[in-house]
């Protein structure tokens, strides 16, 4: 069955997608075996943090057939003044992954809004590729704004927290 069409697998990952979005949910993954050789591993979700438009990833391993993503409709830019990233005291996503505001599930979270933070203190763990980055401050100050949700999909370059 290597050989069959995967045209069955779009429609999957588009319902998987539509999925997530009407259950309100931010991430699904499943894998569907079809033989000794054959699978489709798939991982959907979606970021709901301060981001106006949420995108959503699809990601499919090499071995298995190609998908095109399925993306969200684009909202209108926001004003420059309204930018965080643009701000001073931002601390952009020095990687792509997955944003968690605390050292375990039911663990106090590193830091909150009004906190007083040192330079090189954790604010969050950026986990990427099974693995678990502390995202240090890179100054002393307040933490004025924290612009990620525990659990959020994040870009290179993604605010993340603005320090004053």
């Amino acid at each position: 069955m290597k050989n069959k069409t995967h045209e069955a697998d779009v429609a999957f990952i588009k319902a998987l997608a539509e999925m997530l979005r009407d259950n309100d949910l931010t991430e699904l993954q499943v894998k569907r075996d079809y033989g000794d050789d054959d699978s489709l591993n798939v991982r959907v979700s979606r970021q709901v943090a301060a981001m106006p438009a949420p995108p959503v990833q699809v990601a499919v391993p090499a071995a298995a057939p190609a998908a095109p993503p399925v993306a969200a409709a684009a909202a209108p830019a926001a004003a420059p003044a309204d930018d965080p990233a643009s701000h001073p005291g931002a601390v952009p996503s020095p990687m792509v992954g997955t944003v968690y505001t605390q050292a375990e599930p039911g663990a106090p979270a590193f830091i909150s809004v009004g906190a007083k933070v040192s330079e090189g203190d954790t604010l969050l763990i950026i986990e990427a590729m099974k693995t678990m980055n502390h995202i240090p401050a890179p100054k002393a100050g307040t933490v004025k704004r924290i612009l990620v949700e525990d659990g959020a999909a994040v870009e290179f370059g993604t605010p993340l927290v603005i320090i004053e």
